[in-house]
């Protein structure tokens, strides 16, 4: 046998091993001289259609791939890559769409690769390798698919997440800071004014005679009394500084930071007849109810030893008591705040 048979036969058990289809056009004169035959038989063309579908070689792809086989193939051609690459999706004789690849090279008479050098001149032959990455692509776009749904899973969790956080610290019914919430920023404010010497103050106020609502027209209309005397105090608070949070059943706490005992008893005051003056919808019909509240008023001074959030809290909560024994409706003092007695604001 002649080496050059030899040759060829070796490069066709490597070529066959590697799973790589040799294809060969003619620069010149632009005929295909060697068929990527293996590449058509895997599409499903017999040999006799192979000779058709050769000449009209585009038809086959994909049309998202057609644009980007040409221009890596102009860019080789032109001399702009040493290489031409290319992946692309062929059709099928039974109309699948299938992955493949090219690799191939400019040559000259000699098989060198004939690059722009020596005068300008370039090779007549464009050699190259088709082989089937269809596999490949799908595992590919497998994991692309998994990892989206990886990135929207995460992303609704992180959503849930906040949600069960926004959950933990708020109140369900008004949306205020619950009480666990309100003890910890409030903890915080107290140790933040301690180290400034500044001073926070603390309101506590109660929906006056709230059973009888219930009683009377049902806890519906009663959550919606509860909600409106919520808005009313998250409407006179001051957004990103005063901590606002329902205490419990028909109770609110809000806490002042940078607020002396005259400006919060002033703050109260006012709050205390903005909800009297409500007229809050408790039914589908029309009806409307006004409630009032009682309110305590508590302040950490600036002066005098220094008592803890909880201290501040149970002090504002003796003030609203006798608030309510004053005969409800007004606001309460507690007795340090003023460094006098006890100071209240009765009804208007």
């Amino acid at each position: 046998m002649r080496e050059e048979d030899l040759n060829k036969e070796r490069l066709e058990l490597a070529l066959e091993a590697a799973g790589l289809d040799l294809w060969e056009n003619d620069l010149v004169t632009g005929k295909v001289t060697r068929k990527a035959t293996k590449t058509f038989l895997e599409l499903g063309f017999t040999e006799a259609e192979t000779a058709s579908v050769v000449q009209d070689i585009y038809s086959l792809f994909h049309p998202d791939d057609v644009e980007r086989v040409q221009q890596a193939v102009n860019d080789h051609l032109s001399g702009v890559t040493p290489q031409y690459r290319c992946e692309f999706r062929l059709r099928a004789k039974s109309g699948a769409w299938i992955w493949f690849a090219n690799y191939g090279r400019i040559m000259d008479g000699h098989g060198q690769s004939g690059g722009p050098a020596q005068g300008g001149a370039r090779g007549r032959r464009f050699i190259g390798v088709t082989f089937n990455i269809d596999d490949r692509k799908r595992r590919e776009d497998e994991i692309a698919q998994v990892n989206r749904q990886l990135t929207e899973q995460n992303r609704l969790l992180q959503q849930l997440n906040a949600a069960l956080e926004r959950l933990a610290a708020h109140d369900a019914l008004t949306g205020l800071a619950n009480r666990r919430t309100l003890m910890e920023l409030g903890a915080n404010e107290c140790l933040r004014a301690a180290r400034f010497n500044h001073p926070v103050s603390l309101l506590i106020l109660d929906i006056d005679l709230f059973k009888p609502v219930n009683d009377v027209w049902g806890h519906l209309a009663g959550d919606r009394v509860i909600c409106a005397v919520a808005d009313a105090c998250a409407a006179r608070s001051r957004s990103g500084v005063d901590i606002v949070a329902r205490f419990g059943g028909e109770e609110f706490v809000i806490v002042l930071p940078e607020t002396d005992g005259p400006s919060a008893l002033c703050m109260a005051e006012s709050l205390r007849l903005e909800v009297a003056a409500l007229r809050v919808p408790v039914n589908d019909e029309g009806a409307r109810l006004s409630v009032t509240v009682s309110i305590g008023v508590a302040t950490l001074c600036t002066q005098g030893p220094r008592s803890d959030f909880e201290d501040l809290v149970n002090r504002a909560d003796k003030a609203l008591y006798r608030a309510k024994e004053a005969g409800r409706n007004t606001v309460r003092c507690a007795g340090d705040a003023l460094h006098g007695g006890a100071m209240a604001v009765p009804a208007a």
